[in-house]
């Protein structure tokens, strides 16, 4: 069965860093690009970066650039969103999905999501 969990969400004051994490079962991902993606309340979802599956190049979105990293570790299955000097308007539910592939920061025709992990950052 195919199957994406994220992980690591959190609530923390400005400024704090956090790890998400996408596990997956069912299927290699390695294999394939992964994007994250994030939704706000009352906000049109957002892709905020992508990696590739080919040569692992990652691309990210003018929102995060700096301030997220986006990395595979092919051992525990799992793609990592380091997120770091965090904002308010971080606040969001963060998904990782699998599809086609990356057009820069935007993942392409999407076809597995995962269930999402809530972040929230406030004083």
């Amino acid at each position: 069965q195919v199957q994406l969990v994220e992980s690591g969400g959190d609530l923390l004051q400005p400024g704090g860093s956090l790890r998400l994490s996408c596990a997956a079962s069912g299927f290699t991902l390695d294999d394939y690009p992964i994007g994250w993606f994030r939704q706000a309340p009352g906000k049109e979802r957002e892709g905020i970066s992508c990696i590739s599956s080919s040569d692992s190049t990652s691309y990210y979105a003018d929102s995060v650039k700096g301030r997220f990293t986006v990395s595979r570790d092919g051992a525990k299955n799992t793609v990592y969103l380091q997120m770091n000097s965090l904002k308010p308007e971080d606040t969001a539910t963060y998904y990782c999905a699998v599809g086609l592939s990356c057009s820069s920061h935007y993942l392409v025709e999407a076809h597995y999501w995962g269930r999402g992990t809530q972040v929230t950052v406030s004083s």
